[in-house]
């Protein structure tokens, strides 16, 4: 009969702290675990004591991987990297995340921010620009999702965060108090969100202060993710993707079309912005 593992008490130790487990429960786990030669938390499972989803939350613990567990979900299901980590979808992220940090994030100093574009409402950007801010912050560092989007932001409403404050406020010199927060149960991840809308948002993002902030963000934070409005709205996105220095363009299967999709693409090319690739979203 195999001994313990270290993997098995501090798994046991976690889910301890989260499901409120005894010593004894704890012990007749192992015992379990050693009689049928199979990990602790399949041992747990098998006798009733916790959920998949307890062992899975117990396991992102352990290894530094955050994502939510169902009771501290307070956001869109749109979030698939946080409240579904191990699916099909959240490895189609973790893929561009690779190539990402390859071809965007290599530089040791003087990072740049990350737009993320796309031709039209609905193309999914914005659940794009979220779930691969998530991914980022999944890496341990500290990452920051900025809502550039100030015609219409989702992002307050997909990480489930308050919109009083934000962007639009900062660019207009009032003084906002906590303007960036960190979003709960994924504590590498922040969010700094859109605001209320203003009347004149290129304007806003054409001004030095919008290039100053990103500066200053990227000196702060490991990685920078931006959201974007539509390109069928204006120059907003080409403004903003030209102050943070790289850019992907998102554009959905069977919807987008070509041509709003190549202005964009073009566009972006005779600027100063690196355009980074194009996504094609079937979500």
């Amino acid at each position: 009969m195999p001994p313990a593992t270290v993997h098995d008490r501090l798994i046991g130790e976690i889910l301890a702290q989260t499901r409120g487990l005894t010593q004894q429960q704890i012990d007749q786990a192992l015992s379990y675990s050693r009689e049928k030669d199979i990990r602790f938390g399949e041992a747990a499972i098998a006798l009733g004591m916790v959920s998949e989803e307890d062992v899975l939350y117990a396991l992102s613990q352990q290894f530094h991987y955050y994502y939510a567990p169902a009771e501290q979900r307070h956001f869109s299901d749109e979030l698939v990297l946080a409240y579904s980590p191990f699916s099909r979808q959240a490895e189609a992220f973790r893929a561009i995340r690779s190539q990402l940090m390859l071809r965007v994030f290599n530089q040791e100093t003087a990072r740049p921010a990350l737009a993320v574009l796309s031709p039209e409402s609905g193309d999914g950007k914005s659940y794009f620009a979220a779930n691969i801010a998530v991914a980022l912050s999944q890496l341990g560092g500290r990452t920051l999702l900025l809502d550039a989007d100030l015609r219409g932001p989702r992002q307050h409403q997909i990480l489930g965060l308050q919109n009083a404050s934000g962007l639009s406020g900062m660019l207009t010199g009032r003084a906002e108090a906590n303007v960036i927060q960190q979003v709960p149960a994924l504590p590498n991840l922040y969010a700094l969100t859109a605001g209320p809308i203003p009347p004149n948002p290129l304007e806003l993002v054409e001004r030095p202060a919008f290039g100053l902030l990103i500066r200053e963000l990227r000196s702060k934070f490991d990685h920078v993710v931006v959201d974007t409005p539509a390109a069928s709205f204006g120059a907003d996105a080409p403004a903003i993707a030209a102050r943070c220095g790289s850019a992907l363009v998102v554009a959905r299967k069977g919807a987008s079309e070509v041509r709003s999709l190549q202005d964009l693409v073009n566009g972006l090319s005779i600027g100063p912005t690196q355009l980074v690739g194009v996504i094609l979203n079937d979500h």
